[in-house]
């Protein structure tokens, strides 16, 4: 019998059955497409041993006047900025939650430390402070001086009233228990928010009189976001603004040390923040209607300031700072800078914002409806046009309009259904990050499956190409090649400790940073070397003369093909007689394949057949081409 080719169409069809999905990858993981034939993406590499405090939600790179890079992280404690040798804490603290003339208690043989202030101190557990002037103790302690408290990084661990918390000191207090001298003052960071999306059962998460008074809710429609930031540079100058929080500016002429500030006279509750490049306006959306009054916040208010200002937000006849308030959806989401334009989603439509200049400085009008991003950092703009990821399971474009992105794997990937991983609508949307791989024409969206409250598997899209790929590569960011050479992604990890900064008693949690694209593992920077376990697997394919699976078939041999191949690969023929029947391997299977093998015999029988490339091994890369097949009829049942 002839030899048959066997050729599979590029991306994954994850709609289809798998008997449906005939001459169709339906299944793989850290594979790629490019000319039309899947591959082992590249590796990635940890850039320095040193690991962030907390989950890190955004990211952003830019180059100073005298052509410094940086990237700025900020995780849901700490604001990040790394110079391509090292990361720098530049969190600021927070002047309104400072307390003075606090107090000291330490308990005999206890590490936990009491801090007592004379008012409320608006602290929980969880966050991040240092303290100043501590004085001498008074009592039986011998463990303790005034320089393990002061200019020292501390985690709250617990709020034990609304004057008391408590703190984690590195060994135990050695004597009889003391209390310091009533100097002591508290020196918070400014509050980013929680590690995970979750619902919200307390206090102003709700309607007004939705339950009993006094009566703990069991349920909640409520969402509380995840400690999140929008980071942007105006020129040189780093813009970073905490979700639901204030706005800063980091001068990297200051030095690395220095810690950011707060923006003066710009709102200070607002969803997030972005500069307007080409006309240099700062825009805060869902921000304060009156600014410096919390309780104002408008979630689908935007504020924009005068030109070329940081600090200027008060319209007047003789300025371009001004506001409006957009009217489709219940609150904005988050936006993406396009050439000459800023698109700016909701819950439910798309707006397009432009500069205009004077009087009116910007235009605003709705283009699109039924269309709601599902997350502020699930928007990504690539190629000349908008892509996002949408609440209502499915992709969208603006390329000019707004249209809909077909592909073969929304099911999979937003279905309820156990046979998919699915998406977690309820705690795990915000933790949505989208991010542009320029080197292959990639949008990835890396998301939290259904049965996981971090993030844990992703869906990219190859606008070149037309192809979608999913996989179970964990990233909370990502940044495109810009400034620094390869692409920078972080992976949290929640069994891992932190250590830059060093923070006494700070719990475990902490974030990865990767170089991407670079060789073939990946690669931690305390030296282990882990394999990429990549793998493809095709539909079921038939292979008489009549192509509808009537004959039962014998598989004889095949002769491998790829384009390259460095190790080995393992390929599996996988054997059915019926589409419902449990997949069988090969008798003589599996195969193991290299750049010398010129066929394999199989002895493989069926009415229907699949093919799987895999290769976990460390140093291994390859490159499908397309198999041959030598079969011959074997009769009917």
């Amino acid at each position: 019998m002839p030899l048959a080719k066997i050729q599979f169409a590029p991306g994954f069809n994850k709609q289809a059955s798998a008997s449906g999905a005939e001459n169709q990858w339906v299944d793989g993981d850290f594979v790629r497409f490019r000319y039309g034939m899947p591959e082992k993406i590249g590796g990635w590499s940890e850039i320095i041993n040193k690991q962030l405090v907390g989950a890190a939600r955004a990211s952003h790179s830019w180059a100073d006047l005298e052509g410094r890079n940086y990237i700025a992280f900020g995780t849901n404690k700490i604001l990040y900025v790394y110079d391509g040798n090292d990361f720098y804490d530049i969190t600021p603290f927070n002047p309104a939650l400072v307390k003075t003339g606090c107090n000291i208690t330490t308990t005999n043989g206890s590490a936990i430390v009491t801090i007592t202030s004379t008012t409320a101190h608006n602290l929980e557990a969880g966050d991040i402070l240092t303290f100043a002037n501590a004085g001498s103790f008074t009592g039986g302690q011998t463990a303790y001086t005034a320089s393990d408290f002061n200019d020292v990084l501390f985690e709250v661990q617990a709020s034990q009233s609304s004057t008391t918390f408590t703190i984690l000191m590195p060994s135990a207090e050695t004597g009889t228990g003391a209390t310091n001298d009533g100097t002591l003052d508290t020196k918070p960071y400014f509050k980013v928010g929680p590690l995970l999306q979750a619902f919200g059962f307390g206090w102003g998460t709700g309607t007004w009189n939705a339950s009993t008074w006094g009566t703990a809710r069991t349920t909640s429609n409520a969402i509380l976001d995840p400690g999140s930031w929008s980071l942007d540079n105006f020129g040189e100058l780093l813009i970073a603004t905490i979700k639901n929080g204030e706005s800063f500016s980091w001068d990297p002429n200051t030095g690395v040390t220095t810690r950011a500030t707060i923006l003066s006279n710009a709102p200070t509750r607002s969803v997030m923040s972005m500069v307007s490049d080409r006309d240099r306006h700062l825009i805060i959306l869902g921000t304060e209607t009156t600014i410096g009054n919390t309780a104002s916040q408008d979630k689908m208010f935007i504020r924009f300031s005068d030109q070329e200002s940081l600090t200027d937000y008060t319209p007047t006849s003789i300025n371009t700072a001004g506001s409006f308030r957009i009217d489709s959806g219940t609150k904005i989401v988050g936006a993406a800078k396009g050439k000459d334009y800023v698109l700016i989603l909701t819950d439910t439509s798309a707006y397009l914002m432009q500069f205009v200049g004077p009087p009116f400085t910007f235009s605003i009008r709705q283009v699109g409806s039924n269309c709601g991003c599902i997350g502020q950092h699930g928007i990504v703009y690539a190629n000349g046009a908008v892509y996002w990821m949408s609440d209502s399971g499915g992709f969208f474009v603006f390329d000019g309009t707004v249209k809909s992105l077909p592909s073969l794997v929304e099911d999979f990937v937003f279905s309820t259904n156990d046979s998919a991983p699915g998406f977690n609508f309820a705690n795990g949307s915000e933790l949505t990050f989208g991010g542009h791989n320029s080197l292959y024409s990639e949008i990835t969206w890396f998301y939290a499956s259904a049965a996981s409250n971090v993030v844990d598997r992703f869906v990219t899209y190859n606008y070149s190409e037309n192809t979608w790929t999913t996989g179970s590569l964990a990233r909370t960011t990502y940044e495109d090649k810009h400034v620094f050479p390869d692409p920078i992604a972080t992976e949290f990890v929640s069994s891992i400790a932190p250590n830059v900064p060093t923070i006494q008693g700070v719990s475990n949690g902490a974030s990865r940073v990767f170089n991407h694209e670079t060789g073939l593992n990946e690669v931690l920077a305390n030296g282990t070397t882990n394999a990429i376990p990549a793998f493809i697997k095709s539909g079921d394919f038939d292979l008489d003369a009549g192509g509808d699976g009537e004959f039962f078939i014998k598989v004889r041999r095949f002769i491998p093909d790829f384009k390259y191949i460095n190790g080995n690969a393992k390929v599996t023929l996988e054997l059915r007689d019926y589409p419902a029947k449990t997949q069988v391997g090969s008798p003589l299977g599996p195969f193991t394949i290299s750049s010398s093998t010129d066929k394999v015999d199989t002895r493989a029988r069926a009415r229907l057949a699949a093919v799987k490339i895999e290769n976990d091994s460390t140093d291994q890369s390859w490159r499908f081409g397309q198999f041959r097949f030598d079969i011959q009829p074997d009769g009917r049942r």
